[in-house]
């Protein structure tokens, strides 16, 4: 009696641990400005199955995602932003998308989220270029 019950408890303290160690975080940038922003970008996140928690950040545009890897993955969770009006660093949306958005939340399409805003200065005034 004594060995079922052992093994039956190490069955499920394996399956526990296998289950935990499928769930990652991913964290990216998503381009948005203000509250309602926040509430469409998080609720387009978790409408992608396998993600289980979705939080973003209004001031650095840090998006953060939890989700179970054997379901999803973070190109799926950014398509499903995107389609929501949302630019993310790997996905644009389309113009249809962002023109549906309100006024408020509508952002700089121009903002490459992959570079600061000091990259694109720089950039701009050729500081460095020999002419």
């Amino acid at each position: 009696m004594k060995t079922k019950l052992t093994s039956l408890v190490i069955v499920f303290l394996l399956g526990t641990v296998a289950v935990f160690a499928q769930s990652k975080t991913e964290e990216f940038k998503v381009n948005g400005n203000c509250g309602m922003c926040k509430a469409r970008i998080e609720k387009a996140a978790k409408t992608v199955d396998g993600v289980s928690s979705a939080a973003w950040n209004q001031d650095t545009k840090g998006m953060a995602v939890k989700l179970d890897s054997t379901k999803t993955n973070v190109h799926k969770v950014e398509m499903a932003i995107a389609l929501a009006g949302h630019d993310t660093e790997m996905h644009k949306a389309t113009d249809e998308a962002y023109n549906k958005l309100p006024g408020c939340c509508k952002y700089d399409r121009s903002v490459n989220l992959g570079e600061s805003k000091m990259d694109m200065k720089k950039k701009e005034s050729h500081e460095g270029n020999m002419h």
